[in-house]
C-alpha cells in the first residue's frame, strides 16, 4: 500500500498534501506513466482520512493532467503534467494556503494591515536569508 505521512497540525490541508505528495513523487519518478494509484477509499482508509478529501485531491490531480481514473479499471499516472497545467495546480495549492492562512488570522482578530505587514517582513526575511521563516525564534525582525 502506497503510504506516507500527513502533518494534521500545519495547516495545509490535507488534501494539499496528498495532491503534492503524488505530484513529487511523479517528479521524482517514483512514479511513472501507466503506474496505478490506489483506489480513493483504500487510500482513505489507509491514511485515516475522510473518503471525500482524497476523491478532492484525485479531482485536482486529475484537472492537471497528472492521473487519469478509468471506471471499474482504476486510477493511473498520466505523465508529467504539462506546464501550464502544473502552474494552475501549484496556483490552486497557493490559493488554498492563503486562504487558509487569512481564516486563521481572522480568527485571531488580525486587520488586513497587519497581516499584509508580518507578510511583508516574512518576505524580506526570505528573500535575504533564502529561509522563508526566521528559524531562531520565529518573531520577526522588531521582535515583536
Amino acid at each position: 500500500m502506497m503510504s506516507f505521512e500527513l502533518d494534521f497540525r500545519s495547516g495545509i490541508p490535507i488534501y494539499i498534501q496528498v495532491v503534492e505528495h503524488f505530484r513529487q513523487m511523479v517528479l521524482r519518478g517514483d512514479l511513472k506513466p501507466g503506474d496505478q494509484l490506489p483506489t480513493v477509499r483504500s487510500l482513505a482508509l489507509d491514511l485515516r482520512v475522510n473518503f471525500n478529501t482524497i476523491a478532492r485531491a484525485y479531482r485536482l490531480l486529475d484537472e492537471a493532467g497528472i492521473i487519469s481514473t478509468q471506471q471499474g479499471r482504476g486510477t493511473y499516472i498520466l505523465s508529467l503534467p504539462p506546464p501550464e497545467m502544473a502552474g494552475e495546480l501549484r496556483r490552486t495549492s497557493l490559493k488554498s494556503l492563503a486562504n487558509q492562512v487569512l481564516l486563521d488570522a481572522s480568527r485571531l482578530g488580525a486587520s488586513s494591515d497587519e497581516i499584509m505587514e508580518i507578510l511583508r517582513d516574512q518576505i524580506n526575511h526570505w528573500k535575504e536569508t533564502g529561509t522563508p521563516v526566521n528559524p531562531e525564534n520565529k518573531k520577526d525582525h522588531r521582535g515583536e
